[in-house]
Parts: C-alpha cells; sequence; structure tokens
C-alpha cells in the first residue's frame, strides 16, 4: 500500500467513526518527516481513544503496523507514526491551540 492509498484509508476509517474536521497535508516535498499528515479531532477523550483503535485495528487488518503511538493516555494529542503517513487525534482546544495546519502551511493541504 502506498502512502496515498493508506491516506485515503485512514481517512475512510476515521469518517466511519465520526472523527471532526479531518484534514490531510502533504508534505512530502517540504520534509523528511513523512508524506502525509492526517489531522483531525474527537468529542472526548473516550471517542479520541476509539478513533486511535479503530485506525491502529483496520491497518492491522491491511497488515500495516504503526512504528511509535504518543498520548493515548491522556488522550488529548494521539499521534500515531505510521513512516510515510502521521495521524494527529486531538482534542477540539488542544488543535486550536497547536494549530498544525499552520504550522504546515508551507505543504498542500486536503480537506474532507
Amino acid at each position: 500500500m502506498n502512502s496515498k492509498e493508506m491516506v485515503d484509508k485512514i481517512v475512510e476509517i476515521l469518517d466511519g467513526k465520526k472523527a471532526k474536521d479531518i484534514n490531510v497535508i502533504n508534505i512530502e516535498n517540504i520534509s523528511i518527516l513523512s508524506d502525509y499528515f492526517v489531522i483531525c479531532n474527537g468529542t472526548s477523550s473516550t471517542h479520541i481513544k476509539t478513533l486511535a483503535d479503530e485506525v491502529e485495528t483496520k491497518l492491522e487488518e491491511l497488515g500495516v503496523r504503526y512504528y511509535r503511538k504518543e498520548g493515548y493516555n491522556s488522550a488529548r494529542w494521539i499521534l500515531l507514526d505510521y513512516s510515510d503517513v502521521i495521524i494527529h487525534i486531538f482534542h477540539e482546544e488542544d488543535r486550536s491551540f497547536y494549530n498544525l495546519e499552520r504550522l504546515w502551511s508551507d505543504g498542500v493541504m486536503s480537506y474532507r
């Protein structure tokens, strides 16, 4: 699965679990970190954990495992690192505060 196909699958999974304001930023031409960021927010810490769990489970079923997971215990900002795609699942207030879309505004944005 290439990184674009992975992004499409991740967006589908997040949308299916009612993630809010799903944005995709293509950063492959401006960073060596990754090809894409997928950014969304949940409505509560339970919802945020559910979103992360669902992405992890569905991708694992396809044979794709994350390299790193951060922030799961606090569930205010969960990061799932799949190397070519990094997923940021925020609590709404934290997303506004960190404003990754502004920080990575040189990337190509896609809004879902």
